[in-house]
């Protein structure tokens, strides 16, 4: 190890001991290489700085990852400033720190806040700017902005446009758009990143670029590739879509009593090339009814149109549902997406500015692609399934449309035609504690590999945003090809490949790496380690 690398090593030890000389050190390194008219001291903070704790808290979703024995960063950083950014790239360098990086804190297996080595966070949570302009229809958002602010940034302005995103308001704007984002407007305009049309990102150099200035190959990793493979993106340019003044709504509830069997097997031939308008997504839980267990299906649908047009959408393809005029609901497009993000009707569109209103929980997912329909006797062996394991949740969301339109290479997200649904697997739960928590592991991963004869294979394959480390992680250091190969086309099948070209070429060096990174075959090959 050179002179400066044993240094570097010695700095992290005694930082890891708190010890105020080397926070100082840092701060100075941070504040030489930071823009003055914006201190970064102001915003960056250490295990004894009071606001640690509830910054470090306050976008962690999961609650798994708050126990004492989570490793925690060595320090925070929430910039305000684009030179925030930049310093912390150089000065994470300098004293050989991993760097996370967060914006809502939605990845489900805590990539971006936990860490085995030595590492800071980079929380965007400050960053949150959306620029309107109905011009060129076109935003400036933020990474750290929340889907709910970008969507409430459109409504102030237009009633006639949306955004294809997803469902969830508290999500962050950078994972959800670098991850590939989707939501119930994809069969008929795509996924979120199919809409972005330039985007500013901080490199490994500390070099600020936007579209032209990166490239079209590194513009084409961060639109699904994962953005934090590969830099800090601070801001995104998205193109809106035109939605009708009018859209309609409905949820319709089956029991297995209630024919739930037929119509969920009906739904899997018919939603994926129904009317480009209109998304139903099938949520399939295991409850109780008087007192015996069952499998109820509820099916949230969005029709872009009014009632009167769903309705006969409805009744020459899906008559099945036996969907009635009591079950549409009107509303505006900004109101809809309150209803699927489960607040009551009437509710006030400034919820969407919310980024905190409700508890988080312990939770573990994992997902699926289907490509042929499930009989129904199979349908009835997955019921079983689920009712003998009684906590895990499935929910099944339709493609065609656009998605199917849209070449597999064409961005790094390559789930396209082919697909009839995914599938999201959810298990939640309150209790705290390490054998609570691996008994629900275990319930979902049952659940999972119960499900394998019916799903995509060669590869079997995963949704990135849906992050799941059971899928195979990059080992400590730099990871082979091999071995994020395992994941990596489960994730991105034969577009893994580009991205670590992407990578070795953008960050040969692999700073910016974590459990499922792209590696660098640079790194790789020349043994640069982690430590």
């Amino acid at each position: 190890m050179s002179i400066c690398g044993i240094l570097a090593f010695l700095a992290v030890s005694v930082l890891m001991a708190a010890s105020d000389p080397i926070e100082d050190a840092i701060l100075q390194c941070l504040s030489l290489h930071s823009d003055p008219s914006h201190p970064i001291s102001g915003v960056t903070y250490f295990p004894n700085t009071p606001s640690y704790i509830p910054i470090l808290h306050s976008y962690i979703r999961n609650l798994r990852f708050t126990s004492p024995s989570t490793r925690k960063p060595l320090f925070i950083v929430a910039p305000t400033h684009i030179s925030h950014i930049q310093a912390s790239i150089i000065c994470c360098k300098s004293f050989q720190l991993q760097i996370r990086i967060r914006s809502g804190g939605h990845d489900y297996d805590g990539l971006s806040y936990v860490s085995q080595s030595p590492f800071a966070i980079m929380d965007m949570f400050a960053m949150r700017s959306v620029e309107v302009n109905l011009e060129d229809e076109t935003v400036w958002v933020d990474s750290g902005s929340t889907i709910g602010e970008l969507y409430h940034g459109i409504a102030e302005r237009s009633k006639v446009h949306g955004f294809p995103a997803g469902v969830c308001h508290s999500v962050g704007v950078g994972g959800h758009f670098s991850g590939g984002g989707y939501g119930n407007m994809m069969r008929k305009f795509g996924l979120s990143v199919d809409h972005v049309l330039d985007a500013v990102i901080v490199d490994a150099e500390g070099r600020v670029l936007d579209r032209k200035k990166m490239g079209e190959d590194l513009f084409w990793g961060i639109r699904g590739g994962g953005g934090a493979s590969f830099g800090v993106i601070v801001s995104w340019r998205i193109k809106l879509v035109p939605v009708p003044e009018v859209v309609t709504v409905f949820r319709v509830l089956k029991t297995l009593e209630q024919g739930a069997t037929d119509v969920v097997h009906r739904w899997q031939y018919v939603a994926d090339n129904i009317h480009d308008d209109l998304f139903i997504r099938v949520v399939l839980s295991p409850v109780k009814r008087k007192g015996q267990k069952t499998i109820r299906a509820k099916f949230n649908a969005l029709f872009l149109g009014n009632a009167q047009e769903l309705l006969r959408v409805m009744s020459d393809s899906f008559p099945e549902l036996g969907l009635v005029g009591e079950d549409c609901i009107e509303m505006s497009w900004i109101d809809s997406v309150l209803f699927w993000d489960n607040f009551p009707v009437g509710t006030s569109v400034d919820v969407l500015l919310q980024r905190h209103d409700t508890p988080e929980k312990f939770l573990k997912k994992k997902s699926d692609y289907v490509q042929q329909p499930i009989s129904k006797t199979g349908l009835e062996g997955v019921w079983n399934k689920m009712m003998e394991l009684e906590k895990p949740v499935l929910t099944l969301n339709p493609y065609g449309g656009r998605m199917g339109e849209i070449s597999e290479m064409e961005i790094p997200f390559p789930h396209r035609a082919g697909n009839l649904y995914k599938i999201q697997y959810s298990v939640n739960w309150k209790e705290e504690g390490e054998d609570v928590a691996n008994r629900y592991l275990d319930l979902i991963r049952m659940l999972y590999d119960y499900m394998t004869p019916y799903v995509s294979k060669s590869p079997r394959s995963s949704y990135l945003n849906y992050r799941d480390v059971d899928i195979g992680v990059n080992g400590p250091g730099n990871a082979t090809y091999a071995e994020a190969r395992v994941w990596g086309e489960k994730y991105f099948k034969r577009n893994f490949d580009r991205l670590v070209e992407v990578k070795t070429r953008v960050d040969p060096s692999n700073f910016f790496r974590y459990e499922q990174s792209i590696p660098s075959l640079a790194a790789s090959s020349l043994g640069i380690m982690s430590e």
